[in-house]
This record gives structure tokens, sequence and C-alpha cells, in this order.
């Protein structure tokens, strides 16, 4: 044993010890001026991604990273470790459409999981109804939504390829299980909603250069009406008409949805900048033209459902944590308006109805509470639920006679139950069959104070057993942003982690939606600092309180995350040993600049703004790095396809901090070819990116995974 110890002694030197040699990328004499104060960009070539230089930029990356990875002698035991966690059945809850009920399956380690289908009756024998492993033959296609028309005969079905924004719809009979010749492009930010013969849908103009979607425009987003069996160019443009086109604002979005009774079909706009969103409607049977429900954009507005022509809102106008509203057309004034669920000192995530009730999930201290009421508001009673954690689902049809919900927490694998609407009982309806003992781990959630003693709740999650001597390996992850709400989950992967003595660390920190809108809004724009604050008082927490120590902490964050990872290992790198920032918002001065970047001016501000720049010029992690810091180890990953935070973000950030830092700990790049933002990601992909950060972490750390 002393012998295999002292040969990874030496292998780990051999690959951590000596100073990487990075490809040279070459810099450009760019320099831009914002309101007096001169940035420097010197690899603004990297922005072009489609470029040969670029492609060849990233092979030279990944040849480094790969050579760097291949060399680690436990990174094959990782993955096939991550290989049979991951290697469970995994269901969704079901849900009706028509006469028959689907759900989704994944047998185990397919790319995609599967759609199945009960023809007539929630017992009948399932059968696959679509299959997206069979879409492409690497599993980089995926299917991202379907919708069903109101009688369950067709449904409409969008993919995304490489991970991409983009979609394209196509349309199925169902009893027939047949695909037919109606095909849509150029889909991006869609809803699809059926009424009569067709649905509405959402996308941009076809571009003059259709060979690559990622330089594809952003702008002018349009509402179309499209007929079944019928080919994309007759379709009809429903919304904005040539009339009704803001041309000073091409980057407002637009969705058109049609209520369950096929009554009143409602319209939602956001445009660059806003907090909310506008709502207006129409009365199909009046002929009417749109109406507004609210016109302004600075409050969140959505149509739980409708009463005849009355409409039943959630917002969180009036409201930060939220309420549910009715809406009476005859009386549109919004002094009008009838709380039905008025706000509470929690935070409502979600409201449904089905079976002609009311269901209100909401968040306290972050794990969901459930509630029912009757339409009018009327408390009835609460769902018990089987574990503190977070609660999906509980949508259906109006005349359902039960419901279905999901269950789960970070040691209570995702549990499916069935709701009796009459009974008013739950019982379990579908338990994941996992190889975890959950009694084998402790889930503790601490409140520690921030730079401005704000109190902030952290999830810590750990094997029963372990001594807590500030020598744990432990991950500590964030995100930080656009009012999302990071809640208790299950993950097989991070089972990887837990059982060999790791920690794992999740704060909730602002900027997310855990305390609603006020604890959003106290991470946005200029308070942005709050969010770096607060991960950082997370990190000084662990190591206080003997959890971990900063030689053996790792931090991590994806997208919004990656940047916080990026701002936060500027200003404290001595915490940390290894970071790990993926599809990170690096370039806070351009990151308005690409594809849909523009839609984040609300939550960052815009360095077109002379005030917001002085902020983002002080945090921005590109902006910031440092040639005398003391970097930890960075793994940063991100993909080629990535269309929502473009890879250009990672690619400018590493190639200065390959440039700037001097120091032994390695600063790689991961970059996913035929992959994007990580959604609808295959995953054989998914197995191979985690084992190879779980490695690169691990290796930093010191640390020998024993299987």
């Amino acid at each position: 044993m002393t012998g295999k110890i002292t040969i990874l002694i030496i292998c780990w030197c051999a690959v951590a010890g000596a100073q990487l040699h990075y490809p040279e990328t070459k810099k450009v004499d760019q320099v831009d001026n914002y309101f007096g104060t001169e940035v420097a960009d010197p690899y603004r070539w990297l922005e072009d991604d489609t470029s040969a230089a670029v492609k060849e930029w990233v092979q030279q990356e990944n040849a480094v990273t790969f050579a760097y990875l291949d060399k680690i002698p436990f990174r094959d035991s990782v993955k096939a470790r991550l290989t049979k966690l991951l290697n469970y059945p995994k269901y969704s809850a079901p849900f009706r459409e028509g006469d028959n009920w689907f759900f989704y399956k994944n047998d185990g380690l397919q790319n995609q999981s599967v759609l199945y289908m009960r023809r007539g009756s929630l017992t009948a024998e399932p059968e696959v109804f679509l299959d997206p492993n069979t879409f492409s033959e690497d599993g980089t296609v995926s299917l991202e939504d379907i919708e069903f028309n109101r009688t369950g005969r067709y449904c409409a079905y969008a993919i995304s390829k490489a991970g991409s924004d983009w979609r394209e719809i196509h349309v199925m009979d169902v009893n027939a299980k047949k695909i037919l010749n109606d095909k849509l492009e150029w889909v991006k930010f869609s809803a699809i909603s059926w009424l009569g013969n067709g649905f509405y849908y959402s996308r941009y103009d076809e571009p003059k250069d259709t060979s690559s979607k990622l330089t594809a425009s952003n702008s002018f987003h349009k509402v179309y009406y499209h007929v079944v069996r019928t080919p994309q160019r007759k379709d009809a443009l429903v919304y904005p008409t040539k009339k009704s086109m803001d041309r000073n604002d091409p980057d407002k979005l637009y969705w058109m949805v049609a209520s369950d009774d096929n009554r009143i079909v409602y319209l939602y706009i956001t445009k660059r900048g806003s907090n909310g969103n506008a709502l207006y409607y129409r009365d199909i049977r009046r002929a009417m033209g749109f109406e507004p429900v609210l016109s302004t954009f600075d409050d969140d507005i959505s149509v739980v459902n409708n009463i005849g022509s009355s409409l039943i809102l959630k917002t969180n106008r009036h409201a930060p944590n939220g309420r549910v509203v009715l809406f009476d057309p005859k009386h549109p004034d919004e002094k009008d308006w009838q709380d039905i669920l008025p706000e509470k000192k929690e935070p409502l995530d979600q409201a449904s109805i089905v079976g002609r009730k009311l269901f209100a999930i909401y968040t306290k201290d972050v794990s969901h509470r459930v509630y029912v009421y009757d339409l009018k508001g009327n408390f009835e009673n609460e769902i018990h639920l089987d574990a503190l954690g977070t609660v999906s689902g509980l949508t259906g049809k109006w005349n359902e006679q039960f419901v279905f919900y999901t269950l789960t927490s970070f040691t209570y694998p995702s549990t499916i139950y069935k709701y009796d609407i009459k009974t008013e009982q739950s019982t379990l309806y579908k338990k994941t069959d996992i190889d975890f003992n959950p009694d084998d781990y402790l889930t503790r959630q601490v409140f520690y104070r921030s730079k401005d003693s704000t109190h902030i709740p952290m999830f810590i999650v750990y094997k029963k057993g372990i001594q807590l001597d500030g020598n744990n390996p432990t991950y500590l992850y964030g995100y930080g942003g656009f009012n999302i709400s990071m809640m208790p989950n299950f993950s097989a992967s991070r089972i990887a982690w837990l059982e060999q003595g790791g920690i794992y660390a999740m704060p909730n920190i602002r900027g997310g939606g855990e305390y609603g809108e006020k604890w959003h809004e106290a991470g946005m724009r200029l308070h942005k600092q709050n969010v770096f604050d607060d991960f950082i008082a997370a990190a000084k927490y662990l190591i206080k309180n003997k959890y971990t120590n900063p030689t053996k902490l790792v931090c991590s964050g994806a997208s919004n995350g990656g940047l916080l990872i990026g701002a936060v290992i500027n200003q404290r790198p001595d915490l940390f040993k290894v970071a790990l920032p993926a599809v990170g918002v690096m370039d806070m001065l351009r990151f308005q600049k690409f594809t849909i970047g523009w839609a984040w001016v609300n939550d960052y501000g815009s360095s077109d703004d002379s005030v917001q720049f002085e902020y983002l010029y002080k945090y921005s992690p590109l902006q910031n790095i440092s040639d005398t810091t003391r970097y930890p180890a960075v793994l940063v990953t991100t993909a080629d396809h990535d269309d929502r935070v473009v890879p250009a973000h990672s690619f400018k950030y590493i190639a200065t901090l390959q440039e700037k830092y001097k120091g032994l700990n390695p600063v790689l790049i991961r970059i996913e070819t035929s992959a994007g933002h990580g959604y609808g990601k295959p995953l054989t992909k998914i197995i191979e990116e985690i084992a190879d950060t779980y490695s690169f972490a691990w290796w930093n750390l010191g640390v020998t995974p024993v299987y």
C-alpha cells in the first residue's frame, strides 16, 4: 500500500507540479472607450467562434486539457463509478392528453428519456410513443417541448440540435404515431399552444445566410399560427403585425397561449431591460382585439386559468412574494383586481388549478409547502410531504379527479405521489429504484452572516461519521441571479463526491428567488457585489466551522454561477484550491452584444450606461484578472454550440488567465463539441464532463478516491 501511495504522489507531482505549456493565443490591438475609460480587449478575435482560426485554437486548448486529464490515474475509475451510479430507471409523473396517459422514462443510461403512452387508461400497458434517442446517432438531438391539442389527436414537439436554443417543431398524429410533413424552423423562445386545427408559435425571420444558427438574428421576434398539414411558408403572422411592430425596440419577445377551453388567447410580451412582462388577452367569442391586463413591464404576471371570461392570475404586482388575483374584464382597472390568495410572508412559487381546486406551492426557508384552496381562496388542506424538499408537478386538467406531484431533496431520490382530490389523500405512485441509502447521509441547513450582516441560508450535506476536523474535501456550489431559487434536489452523480467523504454545500445567496423579489433585487445590477460577498461568506463559514480549509475547498457554478466563480476567485482566491466555472458570463462589458445577452440587462445592468459601466468594470471576471494573483486550479467548461452564453466568454477569459497567471496551478478549459448550454445534453457527455471535473478537483486537492 505504501508503494502505491508513493507512486501516486510522484504522478501528482508530475501532473500538478510542473508549469503547463498553454497554446500561444495571438493578441490584437483592440481598445474600447467607455465614457473616457479605455479598456483593452486583445482577444476580441475569439468572439468569432465559427472561424477556422478559433476552431484551431479550440483544438489546441482541448489537446492541452485532455493531455492533463489523461494523466490522472483514477479518472477512468471515476467515470466507471458515475456510470454505475447513474444507471437506474428514471420516471416522470404521468400526464393525461385526450384519452391517453403519457410519461417519460429513462432505462438508466439512455442519452435521452423516452416518452411512453398508455392508451385509454392509466393502467394500460405502456408503449413507446416518441424516442428522442432515434433522432440522431450520437444523441445530440433532444426533445425540448411537446404539446397536444385539446382532443389529444395531434401533438407538436420541438427538438434542439447540439444543445442550441434554436428549435425545430414537428407534428405527429397521436393514435397512428405518425410524424407528419410539417416542419417549422427558426423557432426560438417559443410556446406551442393549440387552437382549432393549428397552433401558435414564436420565431425569428429566416436569415440570408442559413449556414450557422450561431450568427442568426435575435431581433424582431414574431408569433405565427400554423395549420396542421400545411407548409411553414403559409403560416399566418399574428403578432406583431406591420402596423403594431415597434421598430425602435427590436428585442421584444412575444408568446401567445390559448386557454384550455379555447375561449381566450393570451399575449405575453417582455422587452430589453424589463423586470417583468406585459399581458394582454383576447376573448375569441367576442371577436375582439387584444385588451391589456397589465401593459407595463415592471412586474411578473401570468394566467393560472380562466373561469368563463374572468382570469385567475399569479403576479408579484404590489406583492414581491407573489399573490393570486381575479381579473374581471368587465372591471379591468387594476384597483378592481380581487385577491384570491393575498401575499404571504413566504414566496409563492407556483399556482395551478386541477380538478376545480387551486394548488399553491410556497417556499419556506428554501423548502416547499403545498396548500389546497377552493377557487375563491378558502383554505381546504395542506398536502403533508414525506420530506423537506422540492415539489414539482401538480398540474393537470380542469376536471381531473387526481393529480401527480414529485418530491425530492438532497438525500431523497425523486418520488412520485398521486393525490386524490376528493379524499385529500396522497399515496405513493412510483419510488426511485436506486442503490442508495439516505440514512447514511446527513443534511443540515445553517444560517450565516454575509459581509453586511444579512442572514444567508446554506445546505450542507455529508456522510454520517466523518470528522469535522477542517480537512474534508468540500464542493461549494452557487448561482445567485435571475430570481432563480436553488432548491434541495437529488443528484446521483453527487453521491460519487459524498461517498468519498466529501462535503457538498449550497448557499442560497441573494439574486435568487428564495425569499421573493426583494431577495432577487438585493443581488441585481448595482447590488451584484452582494452575491459575491454572500458566496465568500459561505466559504469563510465552512472554514471557520471546521468543515474544510482553503486547500480542500472547491467552488463551482454554471452560467450566471460561472460569472460568480470568475468574480469570486479574482476577489478572494486565497479561499479556494479549485475553481470550476461552467459556461460563465465572463465579459460583463460585452455580454449584451451576443445572441440573447440583451435579455440579461435587467439583472446585470449594461456597459452602455455610464454608471452601470463603472460598477460592471469593477467586478467583471475577464477585466479583473491580475498578473499578481495566486489563482486556484481552474477548469473552465463550455461548449462550442452554446448560443445562450456564447463560448467567447470562456475563450477570452481562459486566454487572459493563461497569459497573466504565473503560478503552478493548472488553468485549463474543457470545450465540449456539438453541445450547447447544457440543456438536452446526452447522458454520455454528462458523465464524461462530471468525471473530468471531479477528477480535476480531487487531483488538485491531493485526494485519491477509493473504489
